[in-house]
């Protein structure tokens, strides 16, 4: 399988089922050293997650959690706000290895579409997100949200 495959992965997560997402790439499993960013629901079960980045690359946008540096696509900083909408818990958390630490609250509150110049609710970038099934014409759609101007001198669309 190629990276550009798309697959639903299941693997076990403390107990439970971590379930990714079905854009979730078959190279993008959890692996030790991972940044997530996770769901979890009133009882503390897992919801959903999305996967940070430590590196550039195309449609991500560079953000700041708890004061460090990451990169994310538009889509999961929309995610992290509806599910706090939904009531969740939604928290940064490290792969150590030997299950998952959690090390940043309350990202939904850190890093907001408007920090990205993106002018839409989340449930509405959602929904592009879920009318578009090729994940390229998904990319461009998302894309032409960010024909607005941003400050390139912080060198991110996060500030505190």
């Amino acid at each position: 399988m190629n990276m550009t495959t798309t697959t639903t992965a299941a693997l076990l997560f403390l107990g439970g089922t971590l379930t990714l997402p079905a854009t979730t790439t078959a190279g993008t499993l959890p692996q030790h050293g991972d940044f997530y960013l996770i769901s979890r629901d009133r009882g503390g079960q897992f919801v959903g997650s999305h996967k940070l980045f430590l590196e550039d690359a195309q449609g991500l946008s560079k953000v700041t959690y708890c004061d460090r540096d990451y990169f994310v696509r538009s889509f999961t900083v929309a995610w992290t706000q509806v599910e706090s909408e939904r009531g969740h818990t939604v928290q940064l958390e490290f792969n150590f290895g030997r299950g998952w630490r959690p090390i940043c609250r309350e990202p939904e509150q850190q890093v907001t579409l408007d920090d990205l110049g993106i002018a839409i609710s989340p449930q509405e970038l959602l929904q592009i997100q879920a009318d578009t099934p090729d994940p390229q014409s998904r990319l461009s759609a998302i894309g032409a949200l960010f024909q607005t101007s941003r400050d390139e001198t912080s060198g991110s669309y996060h500030s505190k």
